[in-house]
């Protein structure tokens, strides 16, 4: 069988390490780069060793050789993106968050049902080892608390797209998705919402501290910042264990599980399998097996965080 081919859309930072971790997978291949700037997209198709590079996401999208389009432009851009990818009827990892806005989100989801074209968020924290334990492991009995942050201080610059609201910038999207993710996966999503925090000059959120609460006083209790360095851990306490997750909680590589009749255990995440390894191969048997979307992430639940953290931006105006 020849090798699932992908397609990167943009040249920043991210679109170099998932492109590398395509590289480095077997049965894997990086056939095209796109980019609005030819000489970039040049540059990183031949570090990744790609054969064809392009001016223009929709022809990057258009290549017949590529399976499957990875969208790593800013937030605002995805849709556009994702939109070319679809109607080329191209499988799309779309970097999370999904889009920048809830109705961009919709509109994606959209398309890509009506199209019957595979699409998914990348979000990489799912696809994590050690994430996936926590989340299958009955020995926690029930689950009652979740408690992460992701913070770290940032100068106050409009230019920077984490502080510039055409880009889709701020805390809560680019930062908080993995606190408020970790929440969703282990709880669900809650039946009510309190966040604080505060605005930069320019309206984009700057930080966020919110409590979700559950049914039975279940809860989570999350923080995002680009205003101060957080701990960037987590805990998980269930009945009967509990996890202590190392910093970064949302790309662990080392977890401590405990409990009154659990022997302290810890578990060390093997380097060739980190959430990027597992996003691309479900991107790929995805697309051997016919499925449109994905069990692990599913498109309902990408949804839902967009309106969720929608909710909590909301909160801070």
């Amino acid at each position: 069988m020849r090798d699932f081919a992908w397609g990167i859309a943009a040249t920043g930072g991210i679109a170099r390490t998932v492109g590398a971790a395509i590289a480095a997978e077997p049965g894997m291949r990086v056939a095209a780069v796109g980019s609005r700037n030819l000489g970039r997209a040049q540059a990183l198709a031949a570090t990744l060793g790609a054969e064809s590079a392009y001016d223009s996401y929709e022809r990057l999208c258009a290549d017949p050789a590529v399976d499957a389009i990875y969208v790593a432009t800013p937030h605002a851009q995805h849709l556009q993106v994702a939109e070319a990818a679809i109607a080329a009827g191209k499988a799309v990892l779309c970097e999370k968050p999904l889009a920048a806005t809830v109705d961009d989100a919709e509109k994606m989801v959209r398309l890509a049902r009506d199209a019957g074209v595979f699409l998914m968020e990348a979000m990489w924290m799912r696809f994590n080892p050690l994430i996936q334990k926590i989340a299958s492991d009955e020995r926690f009995g029930e689950i009652r608390s979740v408690q992460a942050s992701f913070g770290f201080t940032l100068p106050y610059d409009p230019a920077h797209r984490l502080w510039a609201p055409e880009l889709g910038g701020g805390a809560l999207l680019d930062l908080g998705i993995y606190p408020f993710g970790l929440a969703q996966l282990l709880l669900g999503m809650p039946t009510d919402l309190r966040v604080t925090g505060s605005l930069a000059p320019n309206g984009v959120d700057a930080e966020a501290a919110g409590v979700l609460l559950y049914p039975g006083g279940r809860h989570a209790l999350v923080a995002t910042s680009l205003l101060g360095n957080y701990p960037n851990d987590a805990r998980v306490v269930g009945t009967q264990m509990r996890a202590d997750i190392q910093a970064p909680f949302w790309a662990p590589q080392r977890i401590l599980l405990t409990g009154p009749s659990v022997e302290p255990e810890e578990h060390v995440l093997d380097p060739a399998d980190n959430g990027y390894a597992g996003e691309l191969r479900e991107v790929r048997a995805a697309t051997a097996e016919g499925r449109t979307e994905s069990s692990i992430m599913p498109l309902d639940e990408s949804l839902a965080m967009m309106g969720l953290l929608a909710d909590a931006r909301g909160q801070l105006a």
